[in-house]
């Protein structure tokens, strides 16, 4: 699970690693125990996948939704609403902010530093280990440390999501945790967490379970 002590949670990673349902179901569980919480969608680099397409679902839950305005939420245009430096220092809120993938998504972090570094941010890496050059302890700390680099944000949490959509199968998820659990070792990150469907949720992992609803049931996930 995110870490609460904190009051505002990074999610960055490579394309497909699941940042945003990730993200999505993350806003809800921090619904369940906080008056106050808002996700910030910031992913301009892809215009699919993104936390504004569930938008109404999440504001029908309390949930506030940083989004470019409507007129423009589905332009495929680098907007980053002004409003999200505002709730990320906001005392009250517990803020998700849900970047795009790769290098690229991470910058678009890094120019958010001078807000994150005024409230207590935790930053948190996605790995799945069934996408490009994300099958090796090597390859998984070198875009760690290229995306940290590029986010100017230390990464404080892995969080362990491999998969293959609906094709995910118990091995899949023990054998990326073991893999993670090797780069925790080597970087000295602790794993937050790890994703499991709803249809594995009885799956014994090694680390805290989280159960994870689809909303971006598509062939891919960002």
């Amino acid at each position: 699970m995110l870490n609460t002590e904190y009051k505002c949670h990074v999610i960055i990673g490579m394309f497909g690693s699941g940042k945003t349902e990730i993200a999505l179901n993350s806003s809800i569980y921090l619904k369940e125990k906080y008056e106050n919480v808002a996700i910030a969608d910031i992913d301009v680099i892809s215009p699919y996948f993104r936390t504004r397409d569930e938008i109404d679902i999440l504001e029908n839950m309390g949930i506030k939704v940083i989004t470019p305005p409507r007129k423009f939420m589905h332009a495929d245009l680098p907007i980053i609403p002004p409003q999200v430096g505002g709730y990320i220092v906001n005392p009250e809120f517990q803020t998700i902010i849900d970047a795009g993938g790769n290098e690229d998504g991470s910058t678009v972090v890094g120019s958010l530093k001078n807000f994150l570094d005024q409230t207590k941010t935790a930053t948190y890496f996605v790995v799945n280990t069934k996408r490009p050059f994300m099958n090796n302890v090597d390859d998984i700390i070198y875009y760690i440390e290229r995306l940290s680099a590029k986010a100017r944000r230390k990464i404080d949490y892995l969080i362990s999501n491999s998969n293959l959509q609906n094709e995910t199968t118990e091995k899949i998820i023990l054998e990326g945790e073991k893999l993670l659990e090797s780069v925790s070792e080597k970087t000295g990150i602790p794993v937050a967490f790890t994703v499991v469907p709803e249809y594995l949720k009885e799956l014994n992992t090694k680390y805290t379970k989280f159960i994870l609803k689809r909303f971006l049931d598509k062939v891919y996930q960002l």
